[in-house]
């Protein structure tokens, strides 16, 4: 009767034999991710994995990686951590292929103990590992765990703006010529326009003191009779 009774409750009681993870994790193209799987004492001895979902109609696994000796295949590794009570998966050079469906697992007799994580990856250059805390069944944000270099995540955002902030600099210098240029020809012309007048004034005043120069020389009026008959 109590085996019963244990079986009926790992089916029906809430939390019994629970499985919980992060429900997102995300990173950049060659970033590498871990997150973190904790189930309950019932389900310490059995084996942990980690696969993709797919499947249309009825979801499946497929890609599975169990946790063992190596526990790792390809870009991925598992570890159990029984003593935790906790398995972790790490993730490497992640691609934009790897968006999609996970799921945390557990291999039991029956139905096996899943949790589904969905994995977004962005395109960009950061290559920081990050570790996910995934304790909660929330969604949590990337801790950095190590990095052989600095956090590059401006750096998309940079070169965003760079060709913005070239084109603004040739407008600006563009504009400083035009006005350089045009203040040039208006000072030359200024310029030109000073001499046109003062050689105006001076030719003027050369044909004045000429005209009175030559006027007392002839001896007489031009409106005199004399003239007049002359």
């Amino acid at each position: 009767m109590r085996p019963l009774v244990l079986l009926w409750g790992c089916l029906v009681l809430p939390g019994y034999g629970a499985l919980e993870g992060p429900k997102e994790i995300s990173g950049f193209e060659g970033d590498t991710v871990s997150l973190q799987c904790t189930y309950g004492e019932e389900l310490k001895k059995y084996r942990k994995y980690w696969c993709r979902e797919s499947g249309f109609l009825i979801s499946r696994c497929s890609g599975t990686v169990y946790a063992g000796e190596y526990g790792q295949e390809g870009r991925v590794s598992v570890h159990d951590n029984p003593r935790q009570l906790r398995f972790e998966v790490t993730l490497r050079n992640l691609t934009l292929k790897d968006v999609g469906k996970y799921w945390c697992g557990v291999k039991r007799v029956g139905f096996d103990k899943t949790f589904s994580v969905s994995l977004l990856v962005f395109p960009g250059i950061s290559r920081q590992a990050t570790r996910l805390d995934s304790t909660s069944t929330e969604d949590t944000s990337f801790v950095p765990i190590r990095s052989s270099s600095k956090t590059r995540v401006s750096i998309p955002m940079t070169r965003m703006l760079a060709p913005v902030l070239v084109l603004l600099a040739l407008l600006l210098a563009t504009g400083l010529a035009t006005l350089g240029s045009y203040m040039l020809q208006w000072r030359k012309k200024a310029q030109l326009a000073t001499e046109t007048q003062r050689k105006e004034k001076v030719h003027l005043s050369h044909l004045n003191q000429r005209t009175l120069e030559l006027a007392p020389q002839g001896g007489f009026d031009i409106a005199s009779p004399a003239f007049l008959i002359w």
